[in-house]
């Protein structure tokens, strides 16, 4: 029994590999275990690789398989996702490449936790410089070698990180303008009940 269990296994993984894209057989191939997981997504496959070989499979996708634009990165805060266990990594990058010339995506993640440093693929597409300042501003993701990691939708005295599923909906603090001072200054945030008031006139007859 298990002897056909172990054949069954052996011709589900072969039908894979067939129906698996040519890159991403290559990419399996060139960084062997670097490549934890492949998954055919809805619009194109999945690739999950180490976090130290970012900037060598960036190099590679872009090279060797025609990957000549990075469209998009971002952030995702996995703590809160039904499948998250405690001791996973708690983020996730998200890197969304196309070939032009080729009519063809792929999509990498990898996984890392609060502490760990991802490099920073501006080298391989410049274009990332501002999604990867986003992905720092946003979770706090730390990009190494990023030549200017720098907050980009925040203020530059902001604190937290807004799309954490830690970070309060309020916020935690709010920024006015000081006439006395004339500057924009920090208080401790005020939410106060917002009382609604009649949307038609008192006194006017709207027969």
């Amino acid at each position: 029994m298990s002897e056909e269990i172990t054949k069954e296994e052996i011709q589900e993984e072969a039908q894979q590999e067939v129906n698996i894209p040519a890159d991403v057989l290559a990419l399996k191939e060139k960084f062997g275990d670097q490549v934890l997981n492949v998954n055919s997504g809805i619009d194109c496959f999945e690739v999950t690789v180490a976090r130290k070989n970012i900037v060598d499979i960036c190099h590679f996708l872009k090279d060797e398989c025609d990957f000549e634009q990075m469209i998009d990165l971002c952030g995702v805060d996995m703590s809160e996702y039904p499948s998250y266990k405690d001791g996973e990594a708690r983020f996730r990058v998200v890197y969304q490449l196309l070939s032009v010339s080729k009519n063809k995506r792929i999509r990498l993640k990898l996984e890392v936790d609060e502490r760990e440093l991802v490099e920073s693929v501006v080298e391989v597409w410049p274009t990332v410089n501002w999604f990867e300042r986003e992905a720092f501003d946003m979770y706090g993701i730390i990009f190494n070698h990023h030549p200017d990691l720098r907050r980009i939708l925040t203020d530059y005295g902001f604190e937290g990180h807004p799309l954490r599923k830690d970070f309060p909906l309020t916020g935690r603090v709010e920024v006015f303008f000081d006439e006395t001072q004339w500057r924009c200054v920090y208080r401790p945030n005020r939410v106060e009940n917002r009382v609604l008031i009649p949307k038609a006139w008192p006194g006017v007859d709207r027969g």
